[in-house]
């Protein structure tokens, strides 16, 4: 009795030998994106830095929310960078200073507030004076983001300060820095090490290494 042959089938058109990738995540409609209504907002606490406003809001979905907010006119956060003496490890003047709501020194890029009507470049290149001392002749904006949206309006921008002049600092009475400047590879050091803890000064430090090492600065 001759021995049966295989049948061997082959793949039609409409099946595939190899496994198709899964389908792109869907997007989903910009309707449920939609902006909050604001329905009533009430002034519950002014101070000299920000206001406290209880906002009452509708969502998207009709449901009635009260919100805290804490209102600030924004901040201006300086890397500036001495590249002077070892352009492929370049010195970062950083400050160090007791902070009152964290119970402890933080080492931290210089940075303060913008004041009402006054502009972002003009407030970074005031603040630097007044905590360091130092001038610079370039300036690039580094980023904007908000240091803790779900209840602070505060927005921070980062600006890159590079061919520095040293001089005189003119710190507010209620500020008792001290200046200091490391090599960019041992603050990225105290960062793995976990002894930076203030976020503008993680941002900041990390964006420039991360430009620095793609060829964007």
């Amino acid at each position: 009795m001759a021995a049966k042959r295989k049948q061997i089938t082959k793949p039609s058109a409409l099946q595939s030998e190899t496994p198709k990738p899964p389908a792109a995540t869907t997007i989903k409609p910009a309707s449920k994106f939609a902006k909050s209504k604001l329905i009533s907002s009430k002034l519950s606490y002014k101070g000299k830095v920000f206001s406290v406003f209880t906002d009452k809001v509708q969502e998207p979905g009709g449901h009635l929310n009260t919100r805290d907010v804490i209102r600030h006119n924004g901040s201006v956060v300086i890397l500036a960078v001495d590249e002077s003496k070892n352009p492929a490890d370049p010195d970062i003047i950083l400050e160090r200073q007791y902070r009152h709501a964290a119970g402890q020194l933080l080492i931290e890029l210089p940075a303060g507030r913008v004041e009402p009507g006054e502009a972002i470049l003009a407030a970074a290149k005031r603040e630097m004076i007044e905590e360091t001392g130092y001038r610079a002749k370039r300036w690039t904006l580094l980023t904007k983001y908000f240091a803790s949206p779900g209840f602070l309006g505060e927005w921070m921008q980062i600006y890159l300060a590079r061919d520095l002049r040293e001089g005189a600092s003119a710190p507010e009475l209620d500020e008792n820095i001290e200046v200091f400047r490391l090599p960019l590879s041992e603050a990225l050091a105290l960062i793995a090490d976990n002894k930076i803890h203030d976020g503008k000064t993680l941002i900041g430090l990390m964006l420039y290494d991360s430009a620095r090492r793609a060829g964007r600065l």
